[in-house]
């Protein structure tokens, strides 16, 4: 009966569903669309403010700031951080969608990348830090606002895909290189700018399978992947900024 339901209102309502929807041909309900949406961007927001929070201590307060900077230990709480971040990312794509877990381990994966954010900050001058957080509100608010507009009339990203994961593996490649035979300031600033146009394209893809292919129950992989691209774009625009 529910099958029958719901093929009658897309068969009934089809011109509507085109203009009022989201997307075209849509055949849930815009509401239902929408709340998961706001369920999405509010622990995105979250995750944000922690991470700016966190990293403000590493901006603001001298002894945390000199320890990033100079202490032996802080690479290994760094490396520690960065491989924390990864077990979580890798566990979490297999229990996103359980619960309490999934809320365990996106806050272990929040905390890990604010760290990794923090350390970055304390090497750069405050003024350069807003300059990279600057940017890349704009970026990701352009890039958002845009993707929803072309979304609502029929534009699909998921064509992207590919050529993303390509180009992610051969930035990949490019950064080991760069870690064994470094190739000096102009290295780092051609890694930073192609690694920010990447994560651009990640923001609208992302972006894209949040409107239309997500599950309501798949909202906190739906998060890490819109934080991820904006904590990455931000540490990109930051080294770039570095670099000039």
């Amino acid at each position: 009966m529910g099958k029958g339901d719901i093929e009658a209102g897309f068969s009934q309502g089809h011109a509507k569903d085109q203009s009022n929807g989201f997307y075209p041909y849509m055949i849930e309900s815009p509401e239902l669309r929408w709340g998961f949406i706001r369920k999405v961007y509010i622990i995105i927001s979250t995750q944000l403010l922690f991470t700016a929070a966190f990293a403000s201590i590493f901006i603001f307060f001298e002894p945390a700031r000199h320890f990033a900077r100079y202490n032996p230990y802080a690479l290994i709480v760094l490396f520690c951080a960065i491989i924390v971040t990864i077990i979580a990312l890798l566990v979490l794509s297999k229990f996103y969608n359980k619960h309490p877990v999934n809320l365990f381990l996106l806050a272990l994966y929040t905390l890990g990348m604010s760290i990794t954010v923090g350390f970055s900050c304390a090497f750069s001058k405050g003024i350069i830090i807003a300059e990279a957080a600057f940017l890349t509100g704009v970026v990701v608010g352009s890039l958002t606002l845009y993707t929803f507009w072309a979304v609502k009339r029929g534009t699909d990203f998921s064509f992207l895909g590919p050529f993303l994961f390509a180009s992610l593996m051969v930035l990949l490649m490019f950064a080991i290189i760069q870690m064994f035979f470094p190739l000096g300031p102009l290295g780092r600033m051609v890694f930073s700018a192609v690694g920010a146009l990447l994560m651009c394209g990640f923001i609208v893809y992302d972006t894209c399978e949040i409107i239309k292919r997500y599950s309501y129950d798949d909202y906190i992989w739906a998060a890490i992947s819109i934080y991820g691209d904006i904590i990455n774009l931000f540490l990109y625009i930051l080294t770039l900024l570095n670099e000039l």
